[in-house]
């Protein structure tokens, strides 16, 4: 089969499509034929050798949508030829509160999605909602996943409440915006770029603020409020912020730092009682429930770009200069 292979750190342009042997399905396992991959930055961290136990070579891509192909001994799930997507969280644990010791992600160490065939544990092989292409359904688990888990399992949003969702653009974020227009909750979204907040607001973002021209945004954020929920990937400044402009009583979800560690101060979390929770990935749970989200409220992922296997390094710095909106997606032929 044909496969996308990182041999050597040092950026995307160390992405090659090669030619390996495929998958061959052990008992329990299924064989999926990829269609179509989706970028994460986990992805493109790999290639610049910014993420933990990197071991190369690898095959990456966590996301992926396509048809079953194969099917091992005593594997139960959806049969030869359905239309498929695959859930990249492995051997999460039994505890749905939190993931276990040996809990990995697909696409390192085990191979991943950038392939024309991926094996897997056939628990995690479910149907594609059937409104998705193939492109769109691709760009649904990783991000729809973590989106969920943060929005519903771990900040329990109402449809009553208004939601802060900061960095609006980026695969998570623009989920936990469907999500949240699709339960009826109020959102204000904030981006450093206009054209971003533009097409947030075509999703159904109540208020967009943007960072860069507005010095003070924060304030900005309280004033459109009173703020319930935030979920915020950024951390430093931007998390001690939202800290000083939630309401009393408010829950503060992070699932990432991109912008470095935060420096907060202690007296607004024990004064207005909030409540700061981390939270990655999501449990099988959280991905059935999730599905069953998409599928009732025929929800489309956003994509922003897609491109042919062969393309692979320029669909990977695309995701680097962090311009996108919404996912960038592999076609594999």
């Amino acid at each position: 089969m044909r496969a996308v292979r990182l041999h050597a750190v040092g950026g995307p342009k160390n992405l090659t499509v090669e030619t390996v042997d495929a998958p061959v399905p052990q008992p329990g396992e299924m064989v999926v034929r990829v269609r179509a991959a989706a970028f994460n930055r986990r992805d493109v961290f790999i290639t610049q050798g910014r993420y933990p136990n990197i071991a190369l070579p690898a095959i990456l891509g966590s996301d992926g949508a396509g048809e079953v192909a194969a099917v091992g001994d005593g594997a139960a799930g959806p049969p030869i030829g359905a239309r498929v997507i695959v859930d990249p969280m492995l051997c999460w644990g039994a505890d749905p509160r939190v993931w276990g010791d040996d809990a990995t992600i697909l696409g390192m160490p085990q191979a991943g999605t950038f392939a024309q065939y991926v094996c897997v544990p056939a628990r995690n092989v479910h149907p594609a909602p059937e409104h998705l292409s193939n492109e769109s359904a691709a760009a649904l688990p990783l991000a729809g996943l973590t989106a969920y888990r943060a929005v519903f399992t771990r900040a329990q949003l109402r449809k009553d409440e208004t939601i802060l969702i900061t960095g609006i653009g980026g695969g998570v974020q623009t989920f936990v915006l469907l999500f949240a227009k699709h339960i009826g909750a109020r959102t204000i979204v904030t981006s450093g770029s206009d054209e971003k907040l533009e097409r947030a607001k075509a999703l159904g973002a109540d208020v967009a603020i943007n960072y860069r021209t507005d010095a003070d945004w924060h304030k900005t954020a309280r004033k459109a409020g009173p703020i319930d929920v935030v979920v915020d990937s950024a951390g430093g400044e931007t998390f001690a912020r939202c800290i000083e402009i939630v309401r009393p009583g408010a829950r503060i979800v992070t699932y990432g730092g991109t912008t470095g560690d935060a420096t907060v101060r202690m007296f607004p979390i024990f004064w207005k009682h909030l409540t700061i929770m981390g939270t990655s990935m999501g449990s099988p749970q959280d991905f059935a429930s999730m599905l069953n989200v998409v599928n009732a409220g025929k929800l489309e992922p956003a994509v922003d770009s897609v491109y042919d296997m062969e393309n692979v390094a320029a669909a990977a710095e695309a995701v680097e200069r962090n311009t996108q909106f919404g996912k960038v997606i592999l076609r594999i032929g």
